[in-house]
């Protein structure tokens, strides 16, 4: 039997998604147990950064940094995470910290190998496919049991792809995967058949979390359960999820019978702060042990504090501007408000030769990030796509401004853009509150489109899902991590992601809808040859760049830091210049070791520094530190 396939041309993870992220907004409405925030902006390996302002020096006079410790005294991995849970159930998580915790607390199928991310075994330990592709078997590991003490079993695993096959609602998530399918089937408890409609190139790369069925069968309407109410949480995953509170934490405990050997910390914590500097200030205290999504200057005085080592990695994700197309649904309803100008490819086009990558890269990004081209980022070898020569739109207010006059947009006497209907042209953006990118990006934008004559209001709301739910935006920043296989940050531009009436929900990222696109992506999914599919995987990418729909300004860097008093080791994925947050599998936090000293530490405590970028200093008087305040940390975005 086939234990895998031959390695995926180099790229890392996606959505944490399977979406590696599944990189974007969640799709369902909000609810009081699951804030769901559209994380536009993406991370698990976004690196924030404003202008760099003051830091403040690390004060000797406060207490030495202390190791966390659990309620029996056991050794604690507490994670900093800025993102809000979407939703604990793996039917409907789509952001990154969401698929984070689903990969540490249910096997896939398959998974992801920490040195060059090609395809190893997970819950199955070897697969095999017909002699047309169209049938596969996977052989089933007998030793995984879920956390209730259960045997884990083929069943489990076709009662799971079934549910999503005939519950639209439970193909929220990872619907992609699955709608292919024409039978699943588990003839012994060791082996699950797949049978498809048509060949299927993922089918070593479906990032659907396996659930119990006698948890999940009891389950009714899978759109409103979002899995938060009864701990501790059965799984078969390194991790048991113990206790959760929206916008607090989420508590993880080791696994003691995972088939791979128990994570050797004795509980993992995902801590919120909605501030990073708060979070960078509690990383020097020692209340946390990990913190994600640097900006420049954090990660810079970081690097000179003792027992803290700052990763900076090649991201795995992109950064974007998202124009609406017009928001619709399946049905052909078209909804939302948002501008029509842009149905204008001129206009788009005039917008993205206004955009100088350059200075985002430079200025924003402080260079720890690459120059957007195509969708799929650097890091993923073969599907690394570039536009040529005389297809790029490069950074060109000139020919920017004459595209505009073309298509009949001139200026007033006030210099304003003005539209066919005699209105100014005068367009919004939204932007995630707490993301210094966004808001640093946003006022580039308004002085670039500014001066060609287009105005700009830059909305940074805490929630934007919501109004990009409901198609009221004009543009929007974007993002999403990308995983080895890029199938499912493909799909979500697919017509079929559309929802299915304005009041349900879809996949769509942004509700692109383009048959050409679709002929193609179907081609790529049915492409067996890695060689091949890497050649239509590019040509997805130059389409969806020439509707001009989504422009990629940036590949942000992994920029993260750990406190090496508390973690003694840890794997980066890959193990080769890799990031540590948002990996496509559960290798980081899986294999950290505890480093032998450490003591109790005082969580209540106030005191501490705060790093600042153009901040407001403010006087402690008690303890005469000063401490920057106000720079919101970098938002995540879906997978």
């Amino acid at each position: 039997m086939v234990h895998s396939v031959p390695p995926r041309p180099t790229r890392q993870p996606l959505r944490h998604s399977s979406r590696s992220s599944r990189s974007s907004r969640s799709s369902r409405p909000s609810s009081p147990s699951s804030s769901r925030f559209r994380l536009l902006l993406a991370s698990g390996a976004v690196c924030g950064a404003l202008v760099a302002g003051t830091v403040i020096p690390f004060n000797p006079l406060l207490p030495a940094p202390q190791q966390a410790r659990a309620a029996d005294g056991g050794k604690v991995l507490t994670v900093a995470v800025s993102q809000s849970v979407d939703s604990l159930s793996p039917f409907l998580s789509q952001t990154l910290l969401g698929t984070t915790v689903h990969r540490l607390t249910y096997e896939y199928l398959t998974n992801y190998d920490p040195k060059d991310a090609h395809t190893i075994p997970g819950f199955a330990t070897a697969w095999k496919p017909s002699a047309d592709k169209l049938t596969w078997t996977f052989t089933i590991r007998d030793n995984s049991k879920w956390s209730d003490g259960r045997q884990a079993t083929a069943e489990d695993a076709a009662w799971t792809f079934n549910k999503m096959m005939t519950d639209e609602n439970a193909a929220t998530a990872n619907g992609s995967f699955t709608a292919n399918f024409k039978k699943v089937t588990a003839p012994d408890p060791r082996t699950l058949v797949i049978e498809l409609n048509k060949p299927q190139a993922t089918m070593t790369a479906l990032d659907v979390p396996i659930v119990p069925k006698h948890i999940w069968e009891k389950v009714g309407d899978f759109s409103k359960f979002n899995n938060d109410k009864t701990f501790p949480i059965v799984g078969n995953g390194p991790f048991v999820i113990t206790d959760f509170k929206v916008d607090q934490y989420i508590k993880l405990k080791p696994n003691k019978t995972f088939w791979r050997g128990a994570p050797k910390f004795d509980e993992l914590v995902l801590k919120y702060y909605k501030d990073g500097d708060a979070a960078v200030a509690a990383l020097r205290k020692g209340e946390v042990s990990f913190v994600p999504n640097l900006t420049p200057a954090q990660a810079a005085s970081l690097k000179a504090t003792a027992d803290i080592k700052v990763n900076d990695a090649p991201g795995r994700r992109f950064y974007a501007l998202a124009t609406n197309p017009g928001a619709r649904s399946k049905d052909g309803e078209t909804f939302g408000n948002g501008n029509r100008a842009l149905l204008d490819p001129a206009v788009r086009e005039a917008l993205f030769r206004s955009v100088d990558r350059k200075t985002v890269v430079d200025k924003v990004f402080q260079g720890h990030a690459v120059e957007g081209q195509g969708y799929i980022p650097p890091r993923f070898g073969s599907y690394f796509w570039q536009p040529s020569p005389d297809q790029a739109l490069t950074y060109d207010p000139a020919a920017a401004a004459a595209v505009l006059d073309r298509a009949g947009y001139k200026k007033n006497s006030s210099g304003k853009r003005v539209g066919k209907d005699g209105k100014p042209l005068d367009l919004r953006i939204l932007c995630h509150a707490t993301d210094p990118n966004d808001k640093a990006v946003g006022k580039y934008l308004q002085e670039w489109w500014g001066e060609l004559g287009v105005g700009l209001e830059v909305e940074c709301l805490d929630n934007v899902s919501d109004p990009w739910l409901a198609g009221d935006y004009d543009l929007a920043f974007d993002g999403w991590s990308v995983n080895p296989d890029p199938d499912y940050v493909l799909s979500i531009h697919t017509c079929d992601a559309l929802p299915a009436t304005p009041k349900d929900s879809g996949a769509t990222d942004n509700f692109i809808c383009d048959k050409t696109y679709d002929e193609l992506y179907g081609r790529q999914l049915a492409e067996y040859d890695p060689a091949r599919r890497a050649e239509l995987v590019k040509q997805l990418e130059s389409r969806l760049y020439d509707t001009g729909y989504m422009n990629v300004m940036a590949y942000p860097n992994a920029v993260e830091a750990y406190r090496t008093d508390q973690i003694k080791s840890i794997t980066t994925m890959p193990e080769a210049a890799g990031n540590l947050w948002g990996q496509d599998g559960y290798w980081s936090w899986w294999s950290a070791v505890p480093a032998d000293g450490g003591g109790s530490s005082d969580s209540s405590s106030s005191t501490g520094v705060v790093i600042g970028i153009g901040a407001v200093v403010v006087l402690v008087a008690a303890l005469g530190v000063f401490v920057a305040m106000r720079r919101r940390s970098t938002a995540e975005d879906r997978e």
